[in-house]
């Protein structure tokens, strides 16, 4: 190492041994333990001290380092910081070899990765399905860089009023995809899939686009429901059904739950003697724990299930299907309908009738309404049930409910029922 300095100090450089050592105007050779040597260009920008790397000597000779020491000086003249120049030069680089990557593998490099953290199998499938249905054959093969607001536009436009729900669901994925490949340096600039500030100029919103849609069909899009005044009917032909889904079936009614929270409720999740059941957050819509207060006729169905289940750490899940242990098909339930002569009906409309019930014939506030149904509220409303208020609220109005399952004339006296003026 003492021949190679003393050398370079024979055409010029000044300095031996190791450490810095200056060839003057900012340049240095940097010799460090184990023979590493390489060049470095020392300059002040902005009042603030710099180093930046011109490359190791085995590669870049003293003629070539007092050229890129020049060119950065160069720059320093023009008002040029170097390490920002050549960091945005790397970076545009990189662009031009992300051009190569299109949208559609950026896509499924996302849904691989996020592919863990998603709640169930119906979620997953439905990711790669909206893409392939409506992305992939609009830009799928693009390059992730060239996608723009008027690609987007392109796609959901044509579904944005007649499938409002579906079309807002692609352009959040869309909207993850670019985002996920900004961060990966895929892509630069704004997301153009955001809502705020760029696609709310150009595509109604999706509230009004369902407005639309009623207005012009006379219609709403809902899932079918039975009216409230024929549920007591019905839940009096469901008890006569024998098996498991029917069982479930009249639970999710009775408690107002969605097929995913029902079918996969465990025992662990029951407080007898409390009447509560808890829904972890990991099964809940809005990712949420929700506390349930269990009618009477609910605790009934589930101590008569439990004097079937033996011993009771063979079974954990409440609502078990034909294999052991395994939770109910989330058709099950859809399927018994069917059986039953109510192919028109689902399982979610019974949430319906449960609202328009509370809506029409009782006096019970909307919040407690919606929080029966662990819709989003406000946060006064989520700091009053911390408090415990509604949830006692909750309870009366579940109870008033179970009786008019059981028999629609019998109502809480809590409960204002509406009829129409004397003539």
């Amino acid at each position: 190492m003492a021949k190679a300095i003393d050398r370079l100090s024979a055409i010029g450089l000044k300095s031996k041994g190791l450490g810095m050592h200056a060839d003057g105007a900012g340049l240095y050779l940097c010799v460090g333990a184990g023979g590493r040597r390489s060049w470095i260009f020392r300059y002040k920008f902005g009042g603030k001290p710099h180093e930046m790397g011109l490359g190791p000597l085995h590669t870049i000779g003293l003629k070539e380092a007092r050229e890129r020491a020049r060119r950065c000086r160069e720059q320093l003249l023009d008002g040029i910081n170097p390490l920002g120049a050549r960091q945005a030069q790397r970076q545009a680089a990189r662009l031009d070899r992300a051009k190569a990557i299109t949208f559609q593998e950026c896509a499924e490099r996302y849904i691989e990765a996020h592919r863990p953290t998603w709640r169930n199998a119906k979620h997953a499938a439905q990711w790669p399905s909206t893409l392939e249905t409506y992305v992939y054959p609009a830009f799928g093969d693009l390059p992730v860089q060239a996608i723009d607001e008027g690609l987007i536009v392109k796609v959901l436009e044509p579904i944005w009023s007649t499938k409002t729900e579906t079309a807002t669901r692609v352009r959040q994925r869309i909207e993850a995809v670019l985002d996920w490949a900004s961060v990966r340096k895929f892509r630069r600039g704004e997301n153009p899939a955001r809502w705020k500030g760029c696609l709310e100029s150009l595509l109604p919103k999706p509230a009004s686009a369902k407005r639309a849609v009623r207005r012009a069909t006379g219609r709403a899009e809902h899932h079918a429901a039975l009216p409230y005044d024929e549920i007591a009917p019905f839940v009096a032909e469901l008890r006569r059904q024998d098996g498991m889904a029917a069982r479930a079936l009249e639970f999710a009614v009775l408690t107002a739950g969605r097929t995913g929270e029902v079918i996969g409720a465990r025992w662990d999740e029951v407080n007898f003697a409390e009447r509560i059941w808890t829904v972890p957050a990991e099964r809940m819509k809005a990712g949420r724990e929700h506390r349930v207060p269990l009618a009477a006729p609910a605790i009934a169905l589930l101590e008569a299930l439990a004097q079937l289940r033996r011993p009771r750490e063979d079974a954990p899940v409440i609502f078990a299907g034909p294999n052991r242990g395994k939770p109910l098909s989330n058709m099950a339930m859809l399927m018994l309908l069917r059986r039953m002569g109510h192919g028109d009906l689902t399982v979610h409309g019974f949430r319906s009738t449960f609202r328009d019930w509370a809506a029409e014939r009782t006096n019970f506030p909307a919040e407690v309404v919606e929080m029966a149904l662990a819709h989003a509220v406000s946060d006064k409303v989520e700091a009053a049930y911390r408090r415990g208020d509604l949830f006692q609220k909750r309870r009366q109005l579940m109870d008033a409910w179970a009786r008019c399952c059981d028999q629609l004339k019998s109502v809480a006296p809590d409960v204002l029922v509406l009829r129409p003026a004397a003539r």
